[in-house]
């Protein structure tokens, strides 16, 4: 059953609180976490179930309601991701687990597979360098299709050939983060909205928080998760004693998508053959069947989530060299959302970057930086790795 986001854990605390006037009754706590977004709820419901006393953080109202609200919702196979790095490990690893999690929590999701199109014959001889790439990576399940067999999965799609990816899925991502939520109540830890990190100090083994909101208070404990997201090199130049060398500049890609007036005649998704920065206009689907386009990479200075109507005329001829039928006018913009990077522009490739004290040197402290896509997939294999990390 999912659980509903307004209910209290069952286990009494003097740190309970959920709404927006609580008071934080004690001035130590052995873990806190900082965001509670997919990543923070799964490392906060990680290190209370291994029996951690954990207090999660959040300066916004609710759960997921930056990053984590705003991605396509799908379940990553873990193809692309360079060989060996923390993104393809912990896709491949989060993949397994968030599947089985789905079914053993009730979650809503679709393992509806993906085709990856080449529309052209010299597309058609990058498949299997891809079908290469993602056998190194542990996705050992992708199949070479022709295109008279692609057309047979998808009629209205052309292509040359594809590549099926049956692991690939989508999810109702905020029935995740509720589930998330209740297992991390249950067993005791505790949530705080509207309650930003200000400041902290990290020495001795230890490190006190100055925690804002309604009720500011100093708040010591023994680990300190950064799941901030965005925010998170922020919340680490925050801290004094983090040294800044080690904290990485943050950047922000944002992802426009737009949705479809015309019903998508496809039941799986869609990704064109990867150009050059980046993995070209493709297509998902929600919970109820409804095809969206995106994202696409636009590099901003400052967060804002309006999407642009005019980045649509950039759409119509890359979804059309798979979906020639796309109705003119019928790409409406839907949402936006934006990708927590740690390299600028010019460098094509990133990789989450985990620190623990052996990383940094302070000690209970634990940094997750640029944790974009396959963010959401990988959140339970995170979760283990900051479990393994923080000895639990």
């Amino acid at each position: 059953m999912i659980p509903d986001e307004r209910r209290l854990p069952r286990r009494a605390s003097n740190t309970t609180t959920n709404n927006p006037g609580f008071e934080l009754r004690m001035d130590k706590v052995e873990c806190v976490v900082i965001g509670a977004g997919v990543i923070g709820l799964a490392v906060a419901r990680r290190l209370a179930q291994a029996g951690r006393e954990v207090i999660i953080l959040e300066a916004a109202e609710g759960i997921g309601t930056v990053t984590s609200s705003r991605n396509s919702e799908v379940i990553h196979a873990g193809i692309y991701y360079r060989a060996g790095s923390l993104m393809a490990r912990m896709c491949v690893s989060g993949k397994r687990a968030l599947y089985a999690y789905c079914r053993d929590h009730g979650i809503p999701h679709r393992n509806c597979g993906k085709l990856i199109v080449a529309t052209t014959p010299k597309e058609t001889e990058k498949l299997q360098s891809i079908r290469a790439h993602a056998a190194a990576n542990g996705v050992a399940d992708l199949q070479t299709l022709s295109g008279e067999a692609a057309r047979a999965l998808e009629p209205a799609l052309n292509c040359d050939a594809a590549l099926l990816s049956p692991s690939t899925g989508i999810i109702d991502s905020h029935a995740f983060m509720l589930a998330l939520r209740g297992d991390a109540e249950d067993a005791g830890a505790a949530c705080a909205f509207h309650t930003p990190l200000l400041r902290g100090r990290a020495g001795a083994g230890r490190i006190e928080l100055d925690v804002g909101g309604d009720a500011p208070i100093s708040l010591e404990c023994g680990l300190l998760v950064n799941a901030a997201g965005l925010g998170a090199p922020a919340v680490a130049r925050s801290i004094d004693g983090m040294p800044a060398e080690l904290v990485p500049t943050a950047y922000l890609a944002k992802g426009n998508y737009f949705s479809c007036s015309a019903r998508a005649p496809f039941s799986r998704l869609i990704y064109p053959v990867p150009e050059p920065g980046g993995l070209g206009v493709h297509l998902t689907l929600d919970m109820a069947g409804q095809a969206r386009f995106g994202p696409d990479v636009e590099w901003v200075d400052t967060i804002d989530y309006a999407v642009d109507p005019a980045r649509a005329e950039r759409f119509y001829p890359a979804i059309r060299r798979y979906w020639p039928a796309l109705p003119d006018g019928a790409l409406m913009p839907s949402y936006s959302g934006m990708r927590p990077k740690i390299v600028p522009p010019a460098v094509a490739v990133q990789d989450f970057l985990i620190q623990g004290p052996r990383d940094h040197g302070v000690g209970g402290l634990i940094n997750l930086f640029g944790i974009e896509s396959p963010g959401l997939t990988s959140s339970l294999a995170i979760a283990d790795h900051v479990g393994e990390l923080a000895e639990v």
